[in-house]
């Protein structure tokens, strides 16, 4: 099976065709190399994906058929991220709702002018 397939299969992208455009990214790597997404990938081969900023590590332990449900995933591969990774995506998330909680709507008009001051500093 493809490489851009099976990520696919086992739910780590939504769609194949953002599972091909990570592989020609270089975010998918099978055992350290970069690889194509018409690359075929066989049991016990391990993946290191880049996604969200955090580097997912997994081992192939089957092959499937089609796209599985959400509760079968894990007949078919084995999650081996280690548990810093994990936390990156918790500090991550601390991140996102330091300043403005989610759902509060639009940012204000001075909200807007510090983007701009900031954007402005770049240049």
């Amino acid at each position: 099976m493809r490489i851009d397939k099976f990520l696919w299969c086992v739910r780590y992208f939504k769609t194949r065709s953002i599972a091909t455009e990570a592989c020609k990214k270089g975010q998918i790597k099978i055992n350290g190399d970069s690889v194509k997404p018409s690359k075929l990938i066989f049991i016990g081969e391990n993946i290191a994906v880049r996604k969200d900023q955090i580097n997912y590590k997994l081992q192939i332990l089957d092959i499937p058929a089609s796209r599985v449900g959400p509760k079968l995933v894990d007949l078919y591969r084995k999650d081996i991220t280690p548990p810093e990774e994990l936390e990156k995506l918790d500090l991550l998330k601390f991140s996102k709702d330091f300043y403005r909680k989610r759902g509060e709507g639009r940012p204000t008009k001075k909200d807007r002018r510090d983007i701009e001051d900031f954007k402005d500093d770049d240049n």
